[in-house]
């Protein structure tokens, strides 16, 4: 599993030109998931979403969790992380998750960071969307699951 979460001052999501998803200060937080992910996997990136401190303290350093600010995530899947652009000039999706397993993954991560007692929103699952947001910093994060040495 795989994410990308920048830290944002806002953020929304738009599918068909309605707004399906927003968030002020806070997380846009794109979701990968490759075939074979676990619920170790999706636990993982949930507690550690959760856990960073990407957001400036008094000081200005990056010190402050989402938590301590009182901010949301915008959560959307985003099958082409796992694009692989190695060969050729156009991608290959055969790490990626088929739909079925992709979308019970999404939902898992999603659930978690709710039952965190977390602010959710979200894309809408296999639709085609348009993303918005204002990048704060700019400040963007990888994160792998099966990349983790602890």
């Amino acid at each position: 599993m795989k994410v990308v979460i920048q830290r944002v001052r806002r953020a929304h999501v738009t599918v068909d030109g309605e707004v399906v998803g927003q968030i002020g200060l806070g997380s846009m937080v794109l979701v990968g998931v490759a075939r074979g992910d676990t619920d170790e996997d999706v636990a993982y990136l949930s507690r550690k979403v959760i856990q960073l401190r990407i957001f400036d303290d008094d000081e200005g350093l990056l010190n402050r969790s989402i938590a301590d600010v009182g901010g949301a995530f915008l959560v959307v899947s985003q099958f082409t992380l796992y694009g692989d652009c190695r060969k050729g000039a156009r991608p290959s999706y055969v790490e990626a998750a088929p739909p079925e397993e992709g979308k019970a993954r999404y939902e898992q991560f999603v659930a978690q960071l709710r039952e965190a007692g977390h602010a959710v929103e979200t894309g809408r699952f296999q639709e085609t969307m348009v993303v918005d947001m204002e990048n704060d910093g700019p400040v963007t994060l990888v994160l792998e699951s099966r990349r983790r040495s602890a």
